[in-house]
């Protein structure tokens, strides 16, 4: 058993074996997973866990070159997202961003149910 850092078996296995580049997507609650795209679902009820407890609990494991949201984004989310050490955050229409799901490694469903609470998070290299 890990002492601390993120302890979902699965996540922390794929976090390890992301290359660069690679794109995880943490998503909403309704963020629809496109088929043949890996779902690590950890929705348990309406708002737990919440979008950014899962974003910090990736973040804190994983190198993160660059970032992508929706336009759509709420200005809360935004600036929650900007306190982050995320990169680059680039924006695309929400159409777009469901599109981009499609080459992600795996989606991260949240139990979040605040409306286009979902982030792109392409892995960089710790060297």
């Amino acid at each position: 058993m890990k002492r601390a850092g993120l302890l979902h078996a699965e996540l922390s296995g794929l976090i390890a074996a992301m290359g660069h580049g690679d794109l995880l997507v943490i998503g909403d609650a309704g963020l629809p997973v496109p088929p043949g795209v890996r779902c690590i679902d950890l929705a348990v009820t309406r708002g737990l866990p919440g979008m950014l407890a899962v974003l910090d609990a990736v973040c804190a494991e994983m190198v993160i070159e660059r970032a992508c949201i929706a336009h759509e984004t709420g200005p809360d989310l935004r600036e929650q997202f900007r306190h982050r050490d995320l990169g680059h955050i680039e924006e695309l229409s929400h159409s777009d961003f469901k599109l981009l799901t499609r080459q992600a490694r795996a989606v991260v469903r949240s139990g979040e149910f605040t409306p286009y609470a979902n982030i792109g998070l392409f892995s960089g290299v710790a060297f």
